[in-house]
């Protein structure tokens, strides 16, 4: 795994270097950004109940997209629930309107006791019969978005390697632009797993992300604004709701 994940990462580069002679429509852009909660929630689950800063890395070519965030909580300790991903993506829009995206997203946690080049599976184990599991969890996901006329997203993604049920997590998101704000209703459902139901709280199908965020642009100058995000979330199956605040930046 860490052999073809290197390779992975050469491929990449050898194909943005590549990109020196391509027209000005092709040319590798770089995006940058941070935001800051109130707390971090992923998909219904309290990843962190302080305060996290989340900055972006990426880089975008001809439909793909190679990037970073990460989520560190601004606290004086020194927390688990630092994350540091990656993933590379290829998104397109279809004539029809609708678009589509598909992502490979790799987990990592550096706080976890875990070293960054252990690729191993979950059921690894040492010499001595020791469990050791690797520090990447790697999941497939796509998502597909209608036209303005019907503008509901779907997607879908899976845990394809270190995670022993392989958990799925499914989402349907529906904006809605207002005067005042930019709403975003969704509703997202884990699979489940038996084999590891602690991964999103469920050994079976069930909701556990549903609410709406509200995103508003707060002027501070005139050439200068900030989008500050409202979300209202609640996890049925653990009977618990979050309201956080966040600045993009």
């Amino acid at each position: 795994m860490k052999t073809r994940y290197i390779a992975l990462i050469l491929v990449l580069l050898l194909m943005v270097l590549s990109s020196g002679n391509t027209s000005a429509q092709e040319k590798v852009t770089v995006n940058t950004g941070v935001d800051l909660y109130s707390r971090y929630v992923w998909r219904g689950l309290d990843i962190a109940s302080t305060p996290s800063i989340q900055p972006t890395l990426s880089a975008d070519y001809c439909g793909f997209e190679l990037g970073s965030w990460g989520a560190y909580t601004l606290s004086n300790q020194q927390s688990e629930s630092d994350e540091i991903d990656f993933w590379l993506s290829y998104g397109r829009g279809l004539e029809n309107g609708f678009s589509f995206t598909v992502i490979a997203t790799d987990y990592y946690f550096p706080n976890a006791g875990i070293r960054l080049f252990n690729f191993n599976n979950y059921d690894a184990v040492t010499s001595d019969s020791t469990p050791d599991p690797g520090a990447h969890t790697i999941e497939l996901g796509a998502t597909v978005t209608g036209p303005n006329s019907f503008p509901v997203g779907l997607s879908g993604y899976v845990n394809v390697y270190n995670d022993a049920g392989n958990n799925t997590y499914f989402q349907i998101d529906y904006p809605l632009s207002l005067e005042q704000a930019d709403l975003n209703f969704f509703c997202g459902f884990a699979g489940g797993s038996k084999d590891n139901p602690g991964y999103y709280g469920t050994a079976n199908l069930n909701a556990i992300n549903m609410g709406v965020s509200a995103v508003r642009e707060i002027k501070m100058n005139d050439t200068f604004s900030i989008p500050l995000t409202v979300s209202l979330i609640v996890n049925p199956q653990a009977e618990i709701s979050y309201l956080l605040v966040g600045m993009s930046f």
